[in-house]
Order: structure tokens, then C-alpha cells, then sequence
């Protein structure tokens, strides 16, 4: 660990065009693990976040809607790679019903917003050095999708991977490019001030956000949610949902303890002996979606006021420089996450929104949930749960890749209408037309599940046709 790890990083960003700002903010995270810092959180330092405001108790009329969403960009990251599914590119490419993906049903959204509430609604999507080129790409059967002469995505910088026994930056040439990693999707704020773009949007006359993952079909234009925030006068608000059992890893709002802000906490953030309180759904009861809004001049002036250095805490992300090599030499990446700027804010707030706001796809599990009649496509290309409560799925192994996921669904996922849970303990593949039935569980022995089977109970080897 020296000044010459640093300066190589640095250098190594310059030649690749990476913004000042950007560079900046990767020298304070440096700086941190240098002096040897963990970003950990302990449970000591916070007091969970009880009982926060809740939208379903809030009166927000239809004037008061409209007019905080004709003020408001959506913004949608799109960084990453659905690599922990086996692709390498943006998962935001990979089919969700119909044949569309999720950028399509994005664009819809939003297309479909502007009509219903006559508003402006710029859509803009942060992506990486990995994923600009395609998600243009598919963006362009939508002409209608730019605004004005504001840009459909801003390139979020990039930043060495660092080796992770001397901070340096780490060589590999038989793939460079995987000497180089995003820096997390807190990159999206100097990205913003960067690029000009904030400095645009509000001189378009817009003065809210709305930020999301693009793997989160649920996250769309909230009018509603829109207005509360507007009514709020907040700089920064979280949306946050109840905690389940299925949520426990998820991260979450507490508040800390030394100065009464709020801070996010993920689970890279969390001591190993603490855990159980992380996962204490009693104890932390409302987990974080990653739904963000924010006021734009207050996030301008915050930005500037730093020099675009948040300061967001640091997530010290250990991996191996080839994520398909384990032997491969172990490195840093240095990450920070949006909604860790929750604690920036003086005044940040949160708020518990209905389930349907959040509908992420980080699983092969999820994805076969929602190609499911589970959930039907309504016009404006929300996904709307036309049961009861949303059925448990759990795949093996074989199905954990979308490779592996198509060739055992090559005919569909099952019908889930009449489900509670589906487990899958061993490399089934599945006919047309099958339905599952309450709850199901196919034992680890494999086989075939044919045409038209209609599945119940637990099956341990071929069902009957």
C-alpha cells in the first residue's frame, strides 16, 4: 500500500478518459483503505428505524400529482451485468413476458405515463463503459423516448480493480478489460454533475427524480409518490418496504446513533458476528428497495459544495480479478451505494410504499416468477399480481445461469396461478403447459416433467404424464 498503488490508478484513469470528479472520489475511498478501513456499520452505533411515514396514510390530490410529476426525471441504473445469472451484458436486455425485455417495458412506462398525466417525464438511464452501446441499441425502436435535447444515459465512470495484497492496480492480459469494474451505482451523483446533466434538467425546468434499478419493473412513474415528495420538502427521500423472511438479506434504514441521521446498511456493511440482528425482521423492520427521489438543486448544491465528493461510505467488495477463475489473483473493488447518500441530507427522509413498488429480478428464482400467470402485463406495461399472495419459487443449481434456466423452461415456466411455493431440488425439465398446485416440491433425483402435467405435493421421480 503506497503513494505509487495510488498514482497508477490515477494514471491508469487518465489514459482512459475517466473524468476528474470521478477520480477524486476514487482517491478519498483509496485514502480509506489505505488507513485500513472496513465499512462496517455495527449494530452498537444505530437504533433500528421503527416507524417511519407510510404512503397508504397519505391524502396527495390529483392537481398535487400532476403537478410534481410534469417537475420530475426518471432515472434508472443500468450499470451492471447479470453476471450471478451467466450473461455478459446488461440484464436489462433479458426477455420478461412476451417477448419484451426490460428496457421495453420501461420505456412503456414511462411512454404511457406522459400520456395518462400530460408531463414531460424524461427518461434517463445510468449505464457503464459494459452496457452504453446495447442499451442504446434497444432503446431505439422508441423514438419518442428523448426529451427535448436532454440524453437518454449518462456513462458512469470506471475505475481499476486493485489488487489486494499491495492496492495496485491489478494486470491481466489475457482480458484487460477485467482489469476495470463500475464503481457502484453511487457513482450515479458526480457521474450526474459531470456530465452536465443536472445542470440541464434544472434548467429545463425540472426539480424532482425518481431513481431506481432497471431490474425493478415495480419501481414505475409514481405520480402519487411524486407528490408526497414535492409536499414533503425533503432533499432526499428512501422508499422502504415491510421485511419478510424472503427480505432478510436484504439492506436497511437506521439511525445513527451519534448525530440522528439516517444511515443504509447492506449486508457487506454488517459485522459477520452481527448478523443476526441484520436479519432480525422484528428488530430492523423495513428493508430498503433502492427507490430513491431526490431534489435536484439540493443534490447540485450538496455536489458542488464537496467538490462532487458525497463522501458516501465505502464497501471495500473482494473479489477475484476473473469472476469465472477462482485461482485468479484476488482483488478490491472499491463501491459505494446510492442510497447511502441518505445520511448526506439533513432532512432525508423515508417512506413504506406498497409491495408492488419493488419487483426485482437478481435471481433466475424471480424471473421465473414473474414470466408466471402469477402476474399479468397490464397496457401501460405494469406487472400487476393477479393473485392473492405472490407463490415462492426455489430452483437448483442447474437453473441458477439464464443458459441453464431456458433449457429446462424451454417451454415456459409453469403455470403459478394456483400456487404457494415451488421448490425444485434436482435438474427437472419441464413440458408445455404444466401447472403447479399449492405447494410442490421435485425431489433431487431429476427427470422429466411432461405436457400438460399438473404437479402437487412432492414428487421424487418422473410424474406421471
Amino acid at each position: 500500500m503506497s503513494e505509487a498503488g495510488l498514482r497508477a490508478a490515477q494514471q491508469a484513469m487518465r489514459a482512459a478518459q475517466v473524468d476528474p470528479v470521478p477520480i477524486d472520489v476514487f482517491t478519498a475511498y483509496y485514502r480509506q483503505l489505505e488507513a485500513g478501513a472496513t465499512g462496517l456499520i455495527s449494530e452498537a452505533s444505530i437504533a433500528p428505524l421503527t416507524d417511519p411515514p407510510r404512503l397508504d396514510a397519505v391524502t396527495v390530490t390529483d392537481d398535487a400529482a400532476r403537478a410534481a410529476l410534469a417537475r420530475t426525471v426518471i432515472i434508472k441504473l443500468n450499470g451492471g451485468l447479470g453476471t450471478s445469472m451467466g450473461l455478459d451484458r446488461a440484464k436489462s436486455l433479458l426477455p420478461v413476458r412476451d417477448g419484451r425485455s426490460f428496457l421495453d417495458l420501461l420505456a412503456t412506462q414511462v411512454l404511457a405515463a406522459r400520456g395518462i398525466w400530460d408531463a414531460r417525464l424524461p427518461l434517463l438511464f445510468l449505464t457503464s463503459f459494459r452496457t452504453h452501446d446495447d442499451t442504446l441499441a434497444a432503446l431505439h425502436p422508441y423514438p419518442g423516448l428523448p426529451v427535448d435535447d436532454l440524453p437518454l444515459d449518462v456513462l458512469q465512470s470506471r475505475e481499476p480493480k486493485l489488487r489486494a495484497d499491495d492496492l495496485t492496480p491489478v494486470s491481466w492480459p489475457a482480458d484487460p478489460e477485467l482489469e476495470w469494474c463500475p464503481p457502484g451505482h453511487g457513482d450515479v451523483y458526480p457521474a450526474l454533475l459531470s456530465a452536465g446533466v443536472l445542470d440541464r434538467l434544472l434548467d429545463a425546468g425540472f426539480a424532482y427524480a425518481s431513481v431506481s434499478n432497471s431490474d425493478n419493473l415495480g419501481a414505475g412513474p409514481d405520480a402519487r409518490v411524486a407528490g408526497w415528495f414535492a409536499a414533503s420538502g425533503a432533499p432526499y427521500a428512501a422508499e422502504l418496504c415491510r421485511r419478510t423472511v424472503m427480505d432478510r438479506k436484504g439492506g436497511h434504514l437506521a439511525v445513527r446513533r451519534a448525530d440522528g441521521r439516517l444511515v443504509l446498511r447492506d449486508t457487506a456493511q454488517t459485522p459477520a458476528d452481527e448478523m443476526d440482528c441484520f436479519t432480525d425482521t422484528d428488530r430492523h423492520p423495513y428493508f430498503h428497495t433502492n427507490n430513491l427521489w431526490w431534489d435536484l438543486a439540493a443534490l447540485r448544491a450538496t455536489l458542488v459544495e464537496r467538490g462532487g465528493v458525497l463522501g458516501l461510505p465505502l464497501i471495500r467488495n473482494v473479489k477475484t480479478v476473473d469472476p469465472t477463475d477462482p485461482t485468479s489473483p484476488q482483488v478490491v473493488q472499491v463501491e459505494s451505494a446510492m442510497g447511502a447518500a441518505v445520511e448526506v441530507f439533513a432532512g432525508a427522509t423515508a417512506i413504506v410504499v406498497d409491495r408492488s413498488r419493488f419487483l426485482p429480478v437478481k435471481t433466475t428464482d424471480e424471473l421465473a416468477l414473474l414470466r408466471s400467470d402469477a402476474y399479468a402485463v397490464t397496457a401501460d406495461a405494469r406487472l400487476r399480481l393477479v393473485v392473492e399472495n405472490a407463490p415462492v419459487v426455489e430452483l437448483a443449481q442447474a437453473y441458477r445461469t439464464i443458459a441453464g434456466f431456458e433449457e429446462r423452461f424451454a417451454h415456459g415456466v409453469p403455470s403459478l396461478r394456483r400456487a404457494t411455493s415451488l421448490r425444485v431440488l434436482g435438474d427437472w425439465t419441464f413440458g408445455r403447459d404444466v401447472t403447479v398446485v399449492g405447494d410442490v416440491v421435485l425431489g433431487p433425483s431429476g427427470g422429466v416433467v411432461p405436457d400438460g402435467t399438473v404437479l402437487s405435493g412432492t414428487v421424487d421421480g418422473t410424474p406421471p404424464a
